[in-house]
């Protein structure tokens, strides 16, 4: 990259903004080889940028962010990263003991959580997932309770005022929810916002929020906020997510289990 001998700050946040882009990511070491400037000038360049919401500042440079895609319905989902997704529903049932009480929220990765509680004794499981009920209901072992409301076709999900009302007088262990996209700055967000309200509710009823997300859902942003990040307690993961960005979120004394 040939770089003239002199420019301004903003052409080479420009220039910089351009090159994390093509990359996906950028040192300081590199912004200040290229363009002969100190660390603490690249560190600004790279910080303004953040600020803008242009990058995602990362621990010795900054990471680019991707702009979610419009969410697809469930079933049509039900395929992509349907290998991570199965061994982060491993991981996450793995994370439940006998005798809780946990809340499964609704998305592919969650019923995956839901697929492999077959060998747990005693749980008591609360959603408002119509394919998590139809893969649970038949189990002995398992106490289901079903929070009903506006029924969210694509998504076979009951969301809205009725469903946060019940949600309100719940409590329970542990919460596991999918979410649309995480950035370490923007947070966890969606596309749906009567959807995201009734997601809201629901991290405000568990002892700790486990968010289960494959690869693809890390450090981008989607529509509406969900919550800040530092909301989470634990994120379950496949091996294939960034490590940059996993090293980011542990600062927020969140724990990252990967599976």
């Amino acid at each position: 990259m040939e770089t003239p001998t002199i420019i301004s700050g903003v052409e080479r946040q420009n220039r910089i903004l351009e090159w994390i882009n093509q990359r996906d990511r950028i040192t300081i070491g590199e912004v200040c080889e290229h363009y002969s400037v100190s660390e603490a000038t690249a560190r600004r360049d790279l910080e303004t940028l953040a600020a803008r919401g242009k990058v995602q500042r990362v621990h010795g440079g900054a990471i680019a962010i991707d702009k979610a895609p419009p969410e697809m319905p469930m079933l049509e989902r039900q395929r992509n990263q349907a290998e991570e997704k199965q061994r982060i529903g491993v991981k996450g049932a793995g994370w439940i003991n006998d005798g809780e009480t946990i809340f499964l929220g609704s998305g592919t990765t969650v019923l995956e959580v839901a697929r492999h509680l077959k060998e747990r004794q005693n749980l008591t499981v609360i959603t408002n997932s119509l394919p998590v009920v139809n893969i649970l209901s038949e189990n002995p072992k398992i106490t289901l309770i079903c929070v009903g409301g506006l029924l969210r076709p694509s998504e076979f999900s009951f969301i809205g005022h009725m469903a946060e009302q019940a949600l309100s007088e719940i409590r329970v262990d542990k919460v596991f929810i999918g979410v649309r996209a995480i950035s370490i700055k923007e947070g966890l967000t969606n596309d749906y916002l009567p959807e995201t309200l009734t997601d809201r509710a629901i991290l405000n009823i568990g002892r700790e929020n486990i968010v289960v997300a494959d690869h693809t859902k890390f450090g981008r942003t989607s529509t509406v906020l969900l919550v800040p990040i530092s909301q989470i307690q634990t994120i379950i993961t496949g091996t294939e997510t960034s490590e940059v960005l996993l090293q980011e979120v542990t600062k927020y004394n969140i724990k990252v289990i990967i599976a």
